[in-house]
């Protein structure tokens, strides 16, 4: 009978620990996914971030609105002092785009597609943040049809790398 009891709480035990593994799975697996998907999660839920742009800019105003569209919780502030926010978020002198957004501890320069920045609130990798240099047709937010992908770079510690090209 004792061995029985033992058997029982091992079992138990097993079972535990396979729903403990089922349950972070579920959070890797699903939270990322959820994030992916703007119809599932509320914008309160979504990493909120912040535009920082020159005021009266159209373009600025395209991107934003592609990234709210997918999902992306953001809110542009019109700014005269982009240059020392640049700085102090660390982007390249040689990535500079038009403006900065500042999302889930990373900065995203310029136009970068949609798919990148969703890439990056996933991923989290150990960048200070990403940036698509200048402000090439067909990016979100610019109108026209893209030449060549785009290739999107990231900067930080390990300097500048390619992150994506879309």
């Amino acid at each position: 009978m004792k061995a029985t009891m033992v058997d029982e709480q091992v079992k138990a035990k097993a079972r535990d620990g396979v729903a403990q593994m089922l349950k972070t799975l579920m959070k890797l697996t699903v939270g990322p996914a959820l994030l992916l998907a703007p119809g599932t999660v509320s914008a309160a839920d979504r990493p909120p971030g912040v535009m920082y742009k020159n005021p009266g800019c159209e373009c600025c105003d395209g991107h934003a609105e592609a990234l709210r569209r997918a999902g992306i919780n953001l809110r542009v502030v019109e700014s005269e002092k982009l240059a020392s926010l640049k700085e102090r978020a660390g982007v390249p002198a040689e990535l500079q785009g038009c403006h900065t957004i500042l999302i889930g501890g990373y900065a995203v320069e310029g136009h970068v597609p949609v798919a990148a920045v969703k890439r990056l609130l996933v991923q989290k990798p150990a960048v200070r943040g990403i940036a698509l240099p200048g402000m090439p047709a067909g990016s979100p937010g610019m109108g026209g049809a893209n030449a060549a992908p785009f290739k999107v770079m990231s900067f930080g510690a390990q300097g500048t790398q390619l992150f994506a090209v879309e």
